[in-house]
This record gives structure tokens, sequence and C-alpha cells, in this order.
């Protein structure tokens, strides 16, 4: 299973590099799943991993100036914000036995791991439905986009906070159609705020648990090694077309979680 997690590990990176983003989100199961890591201990490493990656992934975007810098600190700021708020506060508020039902006990390893297959159904939609080739057109002030992306950053920094995920599928819609950025700059954008959240929120946990930094140091570098793989493959492959594909396998993943977590427990 260890073989099975450093495998996946490397593909996570290659898919970030070569679809810009969705496979971080495979992070925490991975870890779970195949490295038997408790649930909340992997959503630390994940912020980690996921963090370290994007600013990697996001290094290329800022050579070709495909980072909206003023966007990033408008939508990163609120997001940070929540990340403090959700791992330094609401987090560790919530027990580790939440209640019984029966025989059943619901413990907060797997509330995270249902939180975090919800948002892996969520994303997958994002990735399988078809991209209108037009956004639609918007008549939205000034001030009105600035409220929805406070509202959004705030909405990201949340899931960044409780499951270590990025919210790469939450970002990038709102950056398109409400801030209009083209495509590749909104990627680059969302790499960017994705980095930042996830570092921030890292660096806030990890003063109070016991790192096994061998371990995530393994992890770490199969991931770079990753993105670097995936965005050289980029340049010969359409990433869009597989990003459907991945998708799909996302949903998958997602309803295994919610199926062993509760029916199969």
């Amino acid at each position: 299973m260890e073989i099975a997690g450093y495998i996946a590990s490397l593909l996570i990176g290659v898919s970030l590099g070569l679809i810009g983003g969705g496979g971080s989100i495979l992070t925490v199961p991975t870890m779970v799943y195949l490295f038997g890591v408790d649930a909340v201990v992997a959503t630390v490493y994940s912020l980690l991993v996921v963090g370290t990656t994007s600013a990697v992934g996001s290094l290329s975007y800022f050579r070709k100036g495909l980072v909206h810098t003023r966007t990033a600190l408008v939508f990163g700021i609120p997001s940070l914000f929540a990340v403090f708020l959700t791992r330094s506060y609401v987090l560790p508020a919530i027990p580790f036995t939440i209640m019984n039902i029966g025989d059943f006990t619901v413990t907060k390893s797997i509330v995270l791991l249902l939180l975090f297959a919800i948002l892996m159904i969520l994303a997958s939609y994002s990735m399988i439905k078809k991209r209108a080739t037009q956004s639609m057109e918007m008549n939205t002030q000034r001030q009105n986009t600035y409220l929805m992306i406070l509202i959004q950053g705030i909405a990201v920094g949340i899931v960044t906070g409780f499951v270590g995920a990025g919210g790469g599928f939450l970002i990038i819609p709102v950056l398109v159609n409400v801030v209009r950025l083209e495509m590749k700059q909104a990627i680059g954008t969302s790499l960017f705020i994705i980095s930042l959240n996830s570092l921030f929120g890292f660096a806030l946990t990890a003063r109070h648990d016991t790192i096994n930094w061998t371990f995530l140091i393994k992890i770490l570098a199969l991931s770079i090694i990753g993105v670097v793989v995936g965005s050289f493959l980029s340049k010969f492959i359409n990433g869009n077309k597989l990003k459907r594909g991945f998708g799909w396998f996302v949903l998958v993943m997602g309803v295994y979680i919610i199926l062993k977590e509760t029916v199969f427990k």
C-alpha cells in the first residue's frame, strides 16, 4: 500500500502540472487510505503538500505574467483570515467523539472525511461539465465584484482550513466569470492564492502537531517532481481532454469515501 501511496503522490503532482489543479484533492485520501495516516493529521500534511506544489506550479505562470497579483491579494486576505479562524478556533473546538448512533460512533476524523468526500463530489462536477465557450455577460458593478471576491475568499479559506484542500474549483469560476480573467491567468492566480492559504494554514497548525518530517518530505518531493513532469507534458498533451476523465475518477473516489466511512465502516 505504501508503494501505491508514493505512486499516487507522484500522480497528484503530475495532474496539477498537467491540468492546472484537481490532483491536490486526492492528497488527504491518499494519506488516509494508502498510508494509514489519521484524517486530522492528514489535513495538516495536505496543507504543506498542496501549498508547496501549488507554489511550484505557479512559478511558470509568474514568469509569463499570468498571475493577477491585485486580485490575488483581494481574494487572499479574507481567505487567510478564514483559514486562521478555522484552524485556530473552529477545528480544535470539535471533540474527538461527536455522537453515537447505535453501535456507530461518529468521530472527528469521520466528519472530516465525509466533508472531504462532499468537496470531492463538488469538485468533480466542475471538472466533468463542459465549460461554455463564452462566459455569460454580467453587468456587475465594481463594488459588487469585490463583494463576490470577498465572500468567495472567505468560503475558500474555510474549505482550506477544515480539510486541507486548495479549493481551486471554487476560485477559478469567480476569477473567470466575475473578475473576467482569461483562463490561463485565472489558473495562475488560483495556484498563487492556494499556495498562500495552504502554507499559512500549515504554519498555524504545525506548531501544535507532531510532524513526521521524513514521511512528509518524501511525499512533498514526489509531488514536486510530478508538477515538473506534468508541466513538461502539458506542452504536448491537451489537459482539458484529460480533465473530464479525471473528474469522473474524483467523483468515484468521493462516493467510495462516503460508503466506506458510513455503510462499510
